[in-house]
């Protein structure tokens, strides 16, 4: 795979060019120092990555991204960064990034971050990964996104909630004094609509929405 290292510290750029040059499969195209010199290098040696840095003076890491992505779509961003918090991962993602490295990782860890991408995978480093899983639940659990549940209606969200809470289709009938048949058609409507093809998917769905609780 070819790289381009963007980062404004000299000593950085060559270690990281030492060690990944070092590799049998890795060849250094280019180096650059801010954002604008990234969009100009990426424009010159067509690298396959960019390792690029977000705070540089000039054209921060994520303006160059965004650029670059524009111009070259093909072209993948690993974000290399000291910064752990969400505002930085959500925007480089937003931005085009196909990957989120935080500076203190591995050296072993961020060769396998490259290869992933290079690859067509999403690398995500474990800091930030557990950030982006709990603000996922936290969005998907908030009163909006409980209320929606995903379109369904009022019928059908009770309905999951007595399928997850484990009831056949009998029961649940006897329950809402419905037919079988009918709540068989319900079931099968809320697997369709949320994009699920069992029950056991149907219970993790409910428990991660906090639709049911598995202390009930």
């Amino acid at each position: 795979m070819r790289v381009v290292i963007v980062d404004d510290h000299p000593i950085v750029r060559e270690g990281l060019r030492t060690l990944l040059e070092a590799q049998p499969d890795i060849e250094v195209v280019g180096e650059a120092t801010s954002g604008e010199e990234a969009v100009r290098k990426v424009e010159a040696t067509k690298p396959d990555i960019v390792l690029m840095d977000i705070t540089m003076l000039g054209m921060n890491g994520l303006e160059a991204t965004r650029r670059i992505k524009q111009h070259r779509p093909e072209v993948k961003i690993l974000a290399l960064t000291m910064h752990q918090c969400d505002e930085y991962l959500f925007a480089m993602l937003e931005a085009g990034a196909s990957g989120y490295f935080v500076k203190g990782g591995s050296f072993s860890e961020l060769v396998s971050a490259l290869r992933a991408i290079c690859r067509g995978e999403v690398f995500l480093h474990p800091i930030v990964a557990g950030k982006l899983l709990s603000e996922y639940l936290r969005r998907i659990r908030s009163p909006q996104v409980a209320e929606s549940h995903g379109g369904l209606t009022p019928r059908q969200r009770e309905i999951l909630k007595l399928v997850a809470a484990g009831y056949d289709s009998r029961e649940i009938a006897e329950r809402l004094k419905l037919k079988p048949s009918s709540i068989r058609r319900h079931r099968a409507n809320i697997m369709a609509k949320l994009g699920l093809h069992n029950r056991a998917e149907l219970v993790k769905y409910a428990i991660q929405c906090g639709i049911v609780d598995l202390n009930t």
